[in-house]
């Protein structure tokens, strides 16, 4: 009887903390949020914080993206071939690229390249008292350096997402041409015919929520940090980690949401 009540008061515990540390982020993401419109806009940060999102991850995105538009073409054949179903496979290839592959990959790789970065550099500030510095200079910490990564990451992942998309197909398209034997003209022609705006912009609306939760992810938890160089690091680890199971988890909600559409 004692382990059973040990355990349900545990369990107590433990949802208690999620809420609490929800609440916590919740509240955090409100004040950043609430610098968006107000000035002085640190234009700069803005600016360099896209291109670190958005152009220095495009090699690892764009790679993942190919090879994984070829994966899934390979592995339709597989399975479509027994039902003599290879025409379907470039429709399967962009809708799982477009709606989930794209953005999903794109996220994760992102939240591990980004949101670490972010929450090691905002982490060592802390820890350093140069957030701190930054107040007695009368500049706001929040508005200087969660807002401006929050913006630039809700911007700069629907443009990975959208390269993802067009080097999925490619990666597909390059399969079933090169060693599947499908015809080009064919293929491209289905690939047109299966193509859907709804499932473009499904993509995108994915991929600007996943870019403000990796940005929200890394911030709060840099920011948040204590214990020097060893709270920094593990500052960077559940950045990651939280960033990519939020990932996971919206993708599952959105997912839902627009399964109808």
């Amino acid at each position: 009887m004692n382990g059973v009540l040990d355990f349900v008061a545990g369990l107590g515990r433990a949802v208690l903390d999620i809420v609490r540390m929800a609440g916590k982020v919740a509240l955090f993401a409100a004040r950043a949020l609430s610098h968006v419109v107000r000035p002085p806009f640190y234009w700069r940060i803005l600016w360099g914080t896209l291109v670190e999102i958005g152009f220095f991850s495009l090699p690892v995105v764009a790679l993942t993206a190919l090879f994984s538009g070829g994966v899934i073409a390979l592995q339709s054949y597989t399975g479509f071939a027994q039902y003599h179903a290879q025409n379907a496979i470039a429709g399967i290839v962009i809708l799982a690229v477009t709606r989930e592959l794209g953005p999903v990959l794109a996220g994760l790789m992102v939240a591990g390249r980004v949101g670490a970065a972010m929450s090691a550099e905002i982490g060592t500030m802390r820890v350093t008292d140069q957030i701190d510095a930054l107040s007695t200079l009368s500049t706001n910490p929040m508005k200087y350096l969660v807002t401006p990564r929050l913006v630039a990451g809700t911007l700069a992942l629907p443009f990975l997402v959208l390269v993802a998309d067009i080097l999925g197909v490619l990666g597909g398209f390059t399969v079933c041409v090169m060693k599947l034997d499908f015809s080009p003209s064919a293929y491209i022609a289905a690939t047109i015919a299966s193509l859907k705006v709804m499932d473009v912009t499904v993509g995108l609306v994915k991929a600007a929520i996943f870019g403000f939760l990796i940005a929200l992810m890394g911030c709060y938890h840099g920011y948040n940090s204590r214990g020097g160089a060893e709270g920094v690091g593990a500052a960077t680890t559940a950045a990651v980690v939280a960033a990519s199971i939020l990932l996971l988890t919206f993708d599952y909600l959105l997912t839902d949401v627009f399964f109808s559409q």
